[in-house]
């Protein structure tokens, strides 16, 4: 059983990365928020059917704070999503997969800023070695700043919030449905800004394959196989496989979209790569690290 949990989360990491290759291809017709606000409400669709059921059968009840972190969690991750998803515009999917990974390394700075938590000093190396990775790979080693690169640093902060928010305070209440509320929150706020903000579309099949792909498969169906997964797989091991996410994205963009990376960036890549391992070590070591709910942020 062990073994199989590690296959199914490895196939996770596998279909993360290359949903950016996705996301690309939606960004390449300019669409931000109709994008997300379609493949999030989708996701909240798929997902709502095994949320409804979970919640039956713990005899559940949604209080008022349950709403009130949905509706936070949500918040945070329309936000997210939007700076991901527009910088996806004007980066390449292995740039944004990687630097998208950089929000494991910018917790223990967000959890110190606001709520005083002191962190370990491999932390402090892992943002070092993070900052010059996400130097290397968004100017490969010259001195200009690229708008879709800093997009994606930016969401990654509120990726970060995300997560955060999700451990402090989704815990206390039943999973699925609060998964399923976020995604609403998320989904409509998306599509209320996007019917303002940008003009509509054209639906196309290249569009509408990257809607249903990353709603049914990167949403919905691996949030649904990482909670099994990680009932079979301790918590560090499944941070480890999942963490390959970003280096299938880069995979998958120079598979699908013939994305390349001058020699300089793939170090800076590898930068990256090895800052988020570093951060989780002091977790992997004791194996107290939660990423219950990082699908969500998808």
């Amino acid at each position: 059983m062990r073994l199989k949990a590690d296959i199914t989360l490895f196939l996770i990491s596998i279909i993360w990365g290359s949903a950016f290759v996705a996301q690309r291809i939606a960004g390449q017709v300019g669409s931000v928020y109709i994008f997300n606000g379609a493949r999030y409400l989708l996701a909240a669709l798929v997902v709502l059917p095994f949320a409804w059921r979970s919640f039956k059968n713990t005899n559940s009840k949604i209080s008022n704070g349950h709403y009130k972190w949905m509706g936070v969690a949500g918040v945070f991750l329309f936000i997210g999503s939007a700076f991901q998803q527009a910088g996806m515009v004007y980066t390449t999917a292995g740039n944004a997969g990687f630097i998208t990974s950089l929000y494991v390394v910018l917790i223990p700075i967000i959890l110190f800023m606001f709520w005083s938590e002191k962190p370990h000093w491999l932390f402090i190396v892992a943002v070092a070695l993070a900052m010059a990775g996400a130097f290397l790979l968004s100017t490969g080693g010259k001195f200009a700043i690229h708008l879709g690169d800093i997009l994606e640093i930016i969401g990654a902060f509120f990726w970060a919030a995300h997560v955060i928010v999700l451990g402090k305070y989704a815990s206390k209440y039943e999973s699925m449905s609060f998964s399923v509320g976020q995604l609403a929150v998320c989904g409509a706020l998306n599509f209320g800004v996007g019917v303002f903000a940008e003009p509509m579309p054209v639906f196309d099949s290249n569009l509408l394959f990257a809607i249903a792909y990353t709603a049914l498969l990167s949403l919905g169906l691996c949030y649904t196989l990482q909670i099994w997964a990680q009932k079979h797989t301790p918590p560090a091991d499944a941070a480890l496989i999942l963490s390959l996410e970003s280096v299938f994205a880069v995979i998958s963009g120079w598979l699908l979209l013939d994305e390349r990376l001058a020699p300089v960036q793939i170090f800076g890549a590898f930068l990256i790569f090895a800052a988020v391992l570093l951060s989780q070590f002091k977790e992997w070591t004791s194996g107290t690290i939660d990423h219950d709910h990082l699908v969500e942020g998808r």
